[in-house]
């Protein structure tokens, strides 16, 4: 990883940022599409100087270096990111930040990425209330502690761009009637003028009032609020909302944001009488942040966190060279979990086996667990409804919690709230520690093998049970996987032989660092999935160059299963075939390749050919 840090000023010495006419045009028409060429015309010089201060804070190799980039190499299979808040681990002599940054490099050699959830100060919803976008939570560190951070890793930031924290000074502005804060956000003299139809129709990942009474100087005012009163949506129609954000997206390209996840991002352009969801303004307007990111950053990408149905979450990737670089892969976790509760890999083979990505520069984002649990609506044009209930009484007989969200049909399940240890063993069983840690590290390598960037989150790297207590302290669902983890109890625990932890680490680290060292896991690689056994789901993984391939087994059953599969579906002759996790031989007969898998195996099969030249290579 090459990482050229920003100049802290910017230098209007050196020869300053000229814009290509072609790419000032196109930005221009996208302000046009929103706001009319009257105001676009009058905003564009604002777009255009923040782009030139950005460029001025970038020094000439960073310059240099920047030209050199190819994209498709932006992503490869070393990549893999640990999705984490930024205080999740706990120290004694140490920030969150240090005590992060020290548990990774310690226990995690196979993280290439740290995604840190919302480390700015915040009044709820653990950070997702922002309540300054431009400084780091004292209590978590400082800007310094990130910038040594991302001296050893790629850094994924949050940009939290939907809606700001009712005690940010944004928000407070706009309650004094300051006039820089005046359209900042969506208000109404009355409740009622939302209509109850117009309500019925928005889309709503909660079950709260859509309006929210504040006192203002003008008076009580109804404030659009999707998530909670707390969170205070930000008015895209006003421009200055819009050039506000692209100020702080450099800003954290700055501070060392490698990536930059948009949260929420499928709310920020709100319409009464729509559901205010997926609207063309809103792809718009990160079509506009790509533009900005491709011109003065090009080697930062953009990741899309849209908790919908797959068809509508991919719709994020645009043409594939416009919108999104990445976009979370919400149908995965449920479908993950629907498979091992069934024992069943038919509708996660079907599904992966259709998946198609508008370009080879498009990357799904493959994480089981993430601090919010796991969502539902990814798969509800996957599975059927029957299939979604027995998922959802699954997970409520291992100790999950559900929430809901409002709908036209009324309130519907919206997410799982679990950890994903729990999700996949039941706490307290009395099954022998090592068929856990099996079943759960079966349930990981599937993110590990499917074409994409592989994510874990924290709480799930280290297998933590769900905490119910913490539930029962905060009344939040979602802190059932969001406890503080204490290093020492983590190093005590991880050191004792034959516990959960011991084990876990062997396995999942051993399986973790293959997968970064294989070329056949680079996201331009070649995915086949195979039907060779209803419990067995079956993945040919080809490198980019063809001269490589895995044939990745993984039982999601507690059943002994044997495959066969035709040699020539391999595309090798070899009869000959090596399994890179337990280190044994399998050999094909007539034209057939016949494996024997335990219950919830893991087998990675290469051509022995292949082996032997990767060894003499000195791989």
């Amino acid at each position: 990883m090459t990482r050229i840090p920003y100049q802290r000023d910017p230098d209007f010495s050196r020869p300053l940022l000229e814009i290509d006419p072609d790419v000032r045009t196109h930005m221009l028409e996208r302000l046009e599409f929103l706001y009319g060429p009257e105001t676009a015309t009058a905003a564009m010089p604002e777009l255009e100087r923040i782009l030139k201060v950005h460029h001025a804070h970038k020094p000439p190799e960073l310059v240099e270096y920047e030209q050199s980039l190819d994209p498709a190499e932006r992503f490869t299979e070393r990549d893999m990111i640990l999705i984490t808040y930024a205080d999740a681990v706990r120290s004694k002599d140490a920030t969150g930040i240090e005590a992060l940054h020290r548990f990774v490099e310690t226990y995690y050699d196979s993280i290439n990425t740290i995604h840190m959830l919302p480390f700015f100060p915040y009044s709820s919803d653990r950070g997702f209330s922002v309540v300054d976008f431009k400084a780091v939570d004292p209590k978590v560190g400082s800007w310094d502690q990130v910038r040594e951070l991302a001296f050893d890793y790629d850094l994924m930031f949050d940009a939290v761009f939907n809606h700001a924290s009712s005690r940010s000074e944004m928000f407070r502005g706009f309650l004094r009637g300051e006039p820089q804060y005046e359209d900042f956000f969506i208000a109404y003299d009355s409740p009622d003028d939302l209509t109850p139809e117009q309500r019925s129709k928005i889309f709503r990942p909660r079950t709260s009032d859509i309006l929210s009474r504040y006192e203002t100087i003008e008076g009580p005012k109804y404030i659009w609020t999707t998530f909670s009163a707390d969170q205070i949506d930000f008015n895209f129609r006003n421009p200055q909302v819009l050039l506000a954000v692209l100020e702080a997206l450099l800003f954290y390209v700055r501070r060392g944001a490698d990536i930059i996840r948009l949260d929420a991002v499928t709310y920020l352009w709100s319409e009464p009488g729509t559901e205010s969801i997926h609207l063309p303004q809103t792809h718009e307007i990160i079509k506009l942040l790509r533009d900005v990111l491709d011109t003065v950053a090009p080697g930062v990408a953009l990741v899309t966190e849209t908790n919908v149905p797959h068809e509508q979450n991919i719709s994020y990737f645009g043409t594939g060279t416009d919108e999104a670089h990445m976009v979370y892969n919400f149908a995965l976790p449920p479908l993950v979990l629907h498979t091992f509760y069934s024992g069943d890999t038919t509708a996660i083979s079907e599904w992966a086996a259709g998946l198609e990505l508008p370009s080879g520069r498009t990357y799904l984002f493959n994480m089981l667990d993430t601090h919010d649990g796991v969502g539902v609506q990814g798969v509800k044009d996957i599975l059927s409804r029957e299939q979604i209930e027995a998922l959802i009484e699954g997970a409520k007989g291992h100790g999950a919690y559900i929430s809901y969200k409002a709908s036209a049909e009324g309130e519907e399940p919206y997410e799982i709230n679990t950890t994903w240890w729990s999700a996949i063993n039941i706490d307290g069983s009395t099954e022998p520690i090592a068929l856990q840690v099996k079943r759960y590290v079966a349930s990981r390598s599937i993110a590990l093998v499917l074409k994409g960037i592989p994510g874990i989150y924290t709480h799930g790297a280290i297998a933590l049970p769900n905490d119910h207590a913490l539930v029962e302290r905060t009344g939040v669902k979602r802190d059932v996987n969001r406890g503080v983890i204490d290093t020492e109890i983590f190093r005590e625990h991880l050191h004792q032989p034959g516990s959960k932890r011991s084990l876990l680490r062997l396995e999942q680290r051993e399986i973790s660092k293959m997968r970064t060292r294989l070329r056949v896991f680079h996201p331009r690689g070649e995915m086949r999935v195979l039907s060779l056994s209803s419990s067995v789901f079956s993945v040919l993984r080809i490198s980019p160059e063809a001269d490589r391939r895995v044939l990745a087994l993984t039982n999601v059953s507690g059943e002994v299963v044997r495959i066969e599969c035709p040699i020539e579906q391999l595309g090798v002759e070899d009869a000959d075939w090596y399994d890179l996790v337990a280190g044994e031989h399998w050999s094909g007969r007539n034209g057939v390749l016949s494996v024997e898998l335990g219950p919830y195996d893991v087998v990675w099969l290469v051509p022995t050919r292949e082996r032997l030249l990767d060894r003499r290579a000195g791989h």
